[in-house]
């Protein structure tokens, strides 16, 4: 579905991406990690259309995203920080967004909505939200309009853990329903559950994509915190 071929980005004197190429196929949720300043933001931002890579291009369904920008109205995108208009209500902001997706010919998905509580605090204002809060408008917004591509970044930083589950469950549930999902996160003991594959970047370099069955094999570890650590020691990069 989603196809990186010898993608590079320079910023300055920095390499931000060194000719990575990797493929991301439906039915997959993966694993999207690295330190700080591994290229993992930029990767997406690639993705999404919103950095330009100096060389190398990508991939959705065949169709080279720099010559057909429609593609990401199928995709669903979680920041890992969102910002809104703070004068807005959390009904204005959705209702604003039904609007620009022209929800007449999309199919909504309020599951998170619905999950979150949301419905009963419509008439609040963002700028009075708290972090956990405004992180799960940016999770239903992600969700809502159905896409076929979710991209996560960092889902369940500041969630509260009965928050954190059903943003799980979801994640599992579109797993399941042979969406493709790419998720970032620093805290690997949130994406045990929940990943086929990982990608695992370090220096603007991409050092490894496997699946986790095969994490498991080379490294003899059931769990993913332990399978990258192992990885990580032994140096089989």
């Amino acid at each position: 579905m989603i196809i990186a071929s010898s993608v590079t980005k320079q910023f300055g004197k920095l390499k931000a991406l060194n000719n990575v190429s990797l493929k991301c196929r439906q039915g997959e949720c993966i694993s999207l990690i690295g330190p700080n300043g591994s290229g993992k933001t930029t990767l997406i931002k690639c993705i999404l259309g919103m950095v330009i890579p100096n060389s190398g291009f990508i991939t959705f369904n065949n169709k080279n995203i720099a010559k057909d920008w429609l593609y990401r109205d199928e995709i669903g995108y979680m920041p890992q920080i969102g910002r809104y208009p703070e004068n807005m209500t959390i009904g204005q902001l959705l209702a604003m967004m039904k609007d620009i997706r022209n929800t007449g010919i999309h199919e909504v998905d309020e599951d998170l909505i619905q999950a979150f509580q949301l419905t009963g605090m419509l008439n609040k204002r963002m700028r009075t939200l708290s972090g956990g809060t405004t992180q799960k408008v940016s999770a239903a917004l992600a969700f809502l309009f159905n896409p076929s591509v979710l991209i996560l970044d960092e889902p369940t930083a500041g969630l509260d853990p009965i928050s954190s589950e059903i943003l799980k469950e979801k994640i599992i549930a579109e797993k399941q329903k042979g969406k493709l999902i790419l998720i970032t996160s620093h805290i690997l003991s949130d994406l045990n559950d929940l990943v086929s594959e990982v990608i695992y970047m370090q220096d603007g370099n991409l050092l490894f994509h496997k699946s986790i069955d095969q994490l498991r094999t080379d490294t003899g570890e059931e769990k993913l915190t332990k399978a990258i650590a192992s990885v990580m020691i032994k140096g089989n990069l």
